[in-house]
């Protein structure tokens, strides 16, 4: 188990309370004890907001529940639910060491408005941080009879900790079109803070964007099985004051900063239009750069932890992803300090390897770059901005720029099945485990291996690795 420190650095970072980052951490290894259970691995389909956030989009909103579609209505069963979450809280604790009592987890069994089984459960756990009493839970929300329209993908799930298994961990999720799909279904149906948030947001990471077509497709036979039709504008309108009165207690925990809502809802209506095709897509033009700007005209792909400015990167990240002008103090090379708003687009290197933030003043338009070294501090306002270039920042597939050394860097969805590990610069170790065969990567000359997966799925207990190549 990471200690309490690396959870309190990154709440720092990610300006939120240290139990949202654990709670992060927990889930993390809580879905890697499921799929290493032989009776769940197969047949639970991970999804919801925290799939999204664990297979998709590493800045997000972080969530707090596990939800699944599984293939086998007869494990919604309390005495089989009980028996494979001692197993697999038990696994939890020998891997980690986080507490996950076996007497202080719940399954309540209900019959869904279809008719048909399903389950809400609580799981409760002791990691970093928590409390001793009450302890924290996870919340399980568990249907048997969903439609999956797509085929599921195997994906490893970001998990940003320093003692994240050497192979990563991976699950069995829904495809991303499903996903996107199924948030668009639930903003229709009910309506709630966190589905507008999650369907906007989506929709903004226009390179992740569905093709339309397959999209509505997929979105009608969402619908299709739960009774409504395809959604229109005109059935959400009624509901934006319960929006509003959900909006801060139900988001603001889970994001850095709180949001303006207007910025949300006043979105929808190009939404709307995109679904049923009333829209032509416009393509923003590339910031452009004098031919002396000292840069060199490619997205940065690697920026090692403990760099100075490393701090406000997830705040920028957050700010660009959600159309929000932040306020930086700024020192300029003559030492004179100040402060500006700006819109934040992208990060670059300077042929001297510098990071430069690229962004725009707000006040007059004017494209800017600013030396990352050279910022003080970042703070996100509540003024909202129409982005002039894509913003790069956000999750959608160009940048990989680490919030700690072991985090992964972001990709577009569907551009396969298994994500890299962006990674620090020089060589990389290849080691082979003396008991299974398996190889592992590592950045330092170190052969020790944690308890692992061998090639056919059992766990391996061996220690040690032999060196077999460097790459670089």
């Amino acid at each position: 188990m990471i200690d309490k420190r690396e959870i309190l650095d990154l709440a720092a970072q990610n300006s939120l309370t240290p139990h949202v980052i654990e709670k992060d951490y927990v889930l993390g290894w809580m879905l890697a004890g499921i799929y290493a259970h032989e009776e769940l691995a197969e047949k639970w389909i991970f999804k919801g907001g925290t799939c999204l956030k664990k297979c998709f989009f590493e800045t997000y909103r972080f969530s707090e529940d596990l939800d699944f579609t599984l293939r086998d209505e007869a494990q919604l069963d309390e005495a089989l639910l009980k028996r494979v979450f001692a197993d697999v809280g038990a696994w939890v604790y020998e891997e980690t060491g986080i507490e996950v009592p076996a007497d202080q987890q719940e399954f309540d069994i209900y019959r869904n408005p279809r008719g048909n089984l399903s389950c809400q459960g609580k799981i409760s756990y002791k990691g970093p941080v928590s409390p001793t009493r009450p302890l924290p839970r996870i919340k399980l929300d568990l249907t048997a009879d969903e439609h999956v329209v797509l085929p599921p993908e195997t994906v490893e799930i970001f998990h940003p900790y320093s003692d994240a298994p050497e192979e990563g961990i991976e699950v069995l999720a829904y495809d991303y079109v499903e996903a996107f799909a199924e948030k668009f279904r639930a903003l229709a149906e009910r309506t709630r803070p966190r589905d507008l948030y999650d369907v906007v947001n989506l929709y903004r990471n226009a390179d992740a964007r569905p093709e339309r077509v397959q999209f509505v497709d997929v979105l009608r036979q969402k619908c299709a099985f739960k009774g409504i039709n395809l959604p229109q504008l005109v059935d959400i309108a009624p509901h934006r004051g319960d929006v509003e009165a959900g909006w801060i207690g139900m988001l603001n925990h889970q994001l850095p900063a709180l949001l303006p809502i207007a910025s949300f809802w006043d979105t929808l209506p190009e939404i709307f239009d995109w679904l049923h095709g009333q829209v032509v897509e416009s393509v923003l033009p590339v910031m452009a750069m004098a031919a002396s700007a000292p840069l060199i005209h490619e997205r940065i792909v690697d920026f090692p932890a403990g760099t100075h400015g490393q701090s406000f990167i997830e705040t920028i990240r957050f700010a660009g992803g959600n159309r929000l002008v932040v306020e930086i103090d700024y020192r300029d090379q003559k030492g004179k300090r100040s402060t500006r708003a700006i819109e934040a687009y992208s990060l670059r290197r300077s042929k001297a390897g510098d990071v430069l933030l690229m962004a725009v003043r707000a006040d007059d338009g004017q494209p800017r770059s600013y030396l990352l070294n050279s910022i003080l501090g970042v703070t996100p306002t509540q003024r909202t901005f129409t982005p002039r270039y894509p913003v790069e920042l956000t999750p959608t597939g160009f940048q990989s720029i680490p919030a700690t050394a072991r985090s992964t860097g972001i990709v577009a969805p569907r551009t396969s099945a298994r994500r890299r590990r962006a990674s620090s610069s020089g060589p990389t170790y290849v080691f082979r485990c003396t008991v299974c065969g398996k190889l592992f990567e590592r950045k330092t000359h170190d052969s020790t291996l944690r308890s692992h997966k061998n090639r056919a799925g059992y766990q391996c207990y061996g220690t040690y690795g032999t060196y077999v190549r460097t790459k670089y």
